[in-house]
């Protein structure tokens, strides 16, 4: 048994029941299965101990976030990957095997991210891997576009999406686990900034296949819980892997970038919420528990940053050409 597929649940009552439904049906390899329930009170708790007994369950006393439960999930796994799975998706036949044969496939690999589809609508993409450019903003590789006849090779991304994404352990026991200042949002994409800053490699498989619901936790797309932590955590993401003279570098492209954002959610009546979230940020940053998670600059590692680098001022074209 390589892997283990590690479910955060949070009140994912309307989810859990069809996601654990098609894992049930997905047996093209052996793996186990961990739920981490963070807290629920909508009964999923009690309808996984009663609906699927051979599962492994983490009972949390309240909500830790996204990262406080998929690190217990993480610190209690006995296997050599670490595949993490959204409570609000459903894998298709081939999903474990494809994932651990993608990782296997490259020696310099951390994590390959699978191909999430629309739960509502298969024929359309909800992401292939996740990109983060110069300007501050991260983004889903494809989301929107038709699945038939795009992204349909494997390829290397920034970061993989942690809705549905395979990591190897060792590397994680070597970088460290997820960042809980996150609490949720752009978690996934430290990770993989971490990741690369260390030397390995993040990817994305078409073979395995996950639709996926999208938002099932925070409800919409854009709303004030959501806003309010992504943006605090895009401050704290630059301050944590960029060294100084790379944020300076950057300065020119992430001022604009957060502008942008700030008219964005302005316009939806989230401006106020965006700059709340901006300054928790800021001070995360000059907290004692923020500075503490800085990533430690190492001049061995240098080759590393200047690769990344270059990669953030391409995507900045790749997320403005779609």
């Amino acid at each position: 048994m390589k892997s283990t597929v590690i479910i955060p649940n949070f009140n994912g009552m309307k989810y859990i029941e069809n996601c654990m439904k098609a894992l049930e049906k997905e047996t093209s390899t052996k793996y186990q299965v961990l739920i981490v329930d963070n807290g629920s009170t909508d009964g999923s708790r009690q309808w996984i101990e009663a609906n699927c007994p051979e599962v492994e369950l983490i009972a949390m006393g309240e909500n830790t976030g996204f990262c406080g439960a998929v690190n217990a999930g993480i610190k209690a796994a006995q296997t050599p990957y670490i595949i993490l799975l959204n409570n609000d998706t459903e894998v298709e036949y081939g999903f474990v095997k494809a994932l651990e044969d993608a990782l296997e496939s490259e020696k310099k690999s951390f994590s390959v991210s699978a191909k999430m589809v629309d739960l509502k609508n298969p024929e359309v993409l909800d992401g292939t891997g996740d990109l983060y450019c110069a300007l501050g903003w991260a983004f889903a590789l494809g989301k929107g576009k038709e699945v038939k006849g795009n992204y349909e090779k494997a390829s290397e991304v920034f970061s993989a999406c942690g809705g549905a994404v395979i990591y190897r352990k060792e590397v994680l026991d070597k970088i460290g686990i997820f960042d809980e200042n996150h609490f949720a949002y752009l978690e996934d994409c430290d990770l993989g900034y971490r990741a690369q800053i260390f030397g390995y490699r993040n990817y994305y498989t078409p073979n395995a296949v996950v639709k996926h619901a999208g938002s099932g936790v925070s409800g919409s797309m854009h709303n004030e819980f959501k806003v309010n932590l992504s943006s605090k955590n895009s401050v704290y993401l630059i301050y944590k892997n960029m060294p100084l003279l790379q944020i300076l570098l950057n300065l020119p492209f992430l001022i604009p970038g957060f502008l942008v954002k700030y008219l964005f959610f302005m316009k939806k009546g989230l401006g106020e919420t965006y700059r709340k979230g901006v300054w928790k940020g800021i001070r995360l940053c000059m907290s004692e528990g923020g500075k503490q998670k800085k990533v430690l600059f190492l001049w061995k590692n240098l080759p590393n940053y200047v690769r990344i680098q270059w990669e953030l001022w391409w995507n900045i074209l790749r997320r403005i050409t779609g």
